[in-house]
């Protein structure tokens, strides 16, 4: 809450009301400075998130007007980079989609991965062990789910049917509850590579 020269009373962070006469010349100052500083920030936050609607919007009007020229069929929404005419400009797109696990199926899905490793796997199939031990290692309680996703790749090279099941398991526990783009706008410089400009989007 911003204070003003002519509130009689001052609130502090514990709630104590400081008469204004008892204020020094600093407190006051600061409070005005702090304002400003609020005022500001708040003003150059809508400025940044109208912008990013805008960048949003002119990305997806190129792609539509894109894919009509060229007479195909747009399939998902992948990453995709854009340049002007003579490529000194450049906006990127990714794509970040969000994957979590559904819990109970994927402590089912770990059961099988460790029945799978339990049993006298042949030395052929020793190879992924330490890779499923890793996966399923957590950090503050949680899976990394690349590494976890990872195991899917393996799923032509191990014909083992305890193994297949625990990857049925874990296809099954995946959930994708949102995605979201992140935006990059670059432009060349005389060395003919691209410098980034710094707008932070992700948060917005």
């Amino acid at each position: 809450m911003i204070q003003k020269r002519k509130d009689p009373h001052w609130v502090d962070e514990a709630g104590t009301k400081i008469p204004f006469n008892r204020l020094t010349k600093l407190e006051i100052m600061k409070e005005a400075e702090m304002a400003k500083i609020l005022k500001e920030a708040n003003h150059i936050n809508a400025i940044l998130i109208a912008y990013k609607r805008h960048v949003a919007a002119a990305c997806e009007k190129i792609v539509t007007e894109f894919m009509q020229e060229k007479a195909v069929d747009r399939i998902g929404k992948g990453n995709v980079s854009l340049f002007n005419f003579d490529r000194s400009i450049r906006l990127e797109l990714n794509v970040n989609d969000r994957i979590t696990f559904d819990d109970l199926t994927m402590n089912a899905c770990k059961q099988k991965f460790d029945e799978f490793l339990s049993n006298n796997i042949d030395e052929k199939q020793a190879f992924v062990k330490d890779m499923i031990q890793d996966a399923f290692s957590t950090s503050r309680g949680k899976l990394d789910a690349k590494k976890v996703m990872s195991l899917l790749k393996y799923e032509t090279r191990i014909n083992d049917i305890t193994f297949q099941r625990a990857l049925l398991l874990l296809k099954e526990s995946i959930r994708r509850p949102d995605s979201k783009n992140y935006y990059r706008v670059s432009v060349k410089n005389k060395e003919g590579k691209y410098e980034n400009i710094d707008l932070n989007f992700s948060s917005l």
